[in-house]
């Protein structure tokens, strides 16, 4: 099992503490075994087995437990009679009605420190938000980094170089579930293309009540197929009327919304790096997970740039960066990561096999008269960097513990 330790550094300091810990993300990206690591630190540190309450919503025998009322009154039954601190584990707690007033209770009547899961980012909107304001603390669990990927390949194939880890890492994607199949392509791609159909359904179609799902996936794949280029609503809804179908431009947005609230899509809103404000139109978007992408279309090395492009900034919203993309007069920055009131700029290309293509990373880069890092990030071996921006293979790239 694959420690996760940049997540777990994160949590650590938080276990024993009263704030309710919360992990969201896309279905089977790892949250229930972020939980298991976290039962194990517990144990490490002495706690009883018998004082951890762990429960899964979506097991079919806690059916009768999808209430605030019948879950609160359950765990004050099994605590009843512990002497020391109880620890409670909830896996998908979405599936419970009202959820946040049985947390709540609970937070205020046992002696208990926390843990829950969740697969929709809309957890804690609302006005049930407001029973846990100020008293809990987000974690949002990714797939595998190519860090993670690597140390879980390399489990499987030791002797396996570099190179060849990483263009497994962008032919296969990182869900952790893949070392379970070995990583071998065929139950891979059935696997993705499995975790696509019930993420749809039960993650979008069931809980948005979408009644188009054909539309859905058709809005989906067009996403998909387009990821980091500019992404207009009105000009798909235009698309739509050529094929004779009336779509709305407020259904497009909706139904896009909504596979980024499952944690399926993000969207990158672009900035004027001169005039300091963010633009209104034309944002990007990526997917959580570049092996669905590729499990559905398999086409990652005929749009190996854009792959390149979604690896990387998953990777920026690992480290926590709050991302956009730049706009410098009229040219890009693909993009722009800040973070604890430091910035970092990145450009990435697939080969910088022209001088056309140098120029057209490095300059917008030169353009830029500030002093934070910047990073133009390709698949080349030989270091082309200059004028100050640094130039790292983009395995190198990923690999780097911190970028300065």
């Amino acid at each position: 099992m694959i420690k996760r330790e940049s997540y777990m550094g994160r949590i650590r300091p938080f276990i024993d503490t009263d704030v309710v810990k919360i992990l969201t993300g896309l279905r089977r990206s790892g949250k229930s075994v972020m939980l298991t690591l976290i039962q194990d630190e517990l144990r490490d540190r002495g706690v009883p087995e018998g004082s951890i309450i762990s429960l899964n919503f979506e097991d079919l025998r806690l059916a009768h437990l999808l209430t605030a009322t019948a879950l609160h009154d359950e765990i004050l039954r099994r605590s009843e009679k512990m002497e020391t601190k109880v620890y409670l584990f909830f896996d998908e707690i979405q599936e419970v009605e009202e959820w946040q007033r049985a947390v709540n209770s609970l937070r205020i009547v046992l002696d208990c420190d926390i843990y829950l899961t969740g697969s929709n980012a809309k957890l804690l909107s609302g006005e049930l938000a407001t029973y846990l304001a100020g008293r809990y603390v987000e974690f949002v669990i990714y797939p595998f980094s190519f860090g993670e990927f690597l140390e879980s390949y390399r489990g499987i194939e030791p002797d396996a170089p570099l190179p060849l880890c990483f263009q497994r890492y962008i032919a296969l994607g990182g869900m952790p579930y893949l070392s379970n199949v070995r990583y071998r392509e065929e139950p891979v791609k059935q696997y993705l293309t499995d975790l696509f159909s019930t993420i749809q359904l039960k993650d979008i179609v069931a809980r948005y009540n979408v009644r188009d799902v054909d539309l859905l996936f058709r809005i989906i794949a067009y996403v998909m197929a387009n990821v980091g280029t500019t992404f207009s609503a009105t000009s798909l809804a235009k698309y739509f009327k050529s094929e004779g179908r009336s779509v709305a431009t407020e259904t497009i947005l909706n139904y896009i919304q909504f596979c980024c609230d499952a944690y399926l899509l993000y969207r990158v809103k672009r900035e004027d790096l001169k005039g300091k404000e963010i633009l209104s139109t034309n944002e990007k978007y990526y997917i959580a997970d570049h092996g669905i992408r590729a499990a559905l279309f398999g086409d990652e090395q005929a749009s190996i740039n854009l792959v390149l492009e979604n690896i990387v900034y998953m990777e920026l919203l690992r480290r926590g960066y709050l991302v956009t993309v730049g706009r410098v007069a009229e040219r890009e920055v693909d993009f722009v990561a800040k973070r604890r009131g430091k910035m970092l700029y990145v450009q990435v290309a697939y080969l910088l096999a022209s001088q056309s293509t140098i120029e057209r990373e490095f300059t917008p880069l030169e353009q830029i008269r500030d002093n934070y890092p910047k990073y133009v990030v390709s698949m080349d071996e030989f270091d082309m960097g200059r004028s100050g921006i640094k130039h790292r293979n983009i395995r190198d790239f990923l690999l780097l513990d911190e970028w300065e």
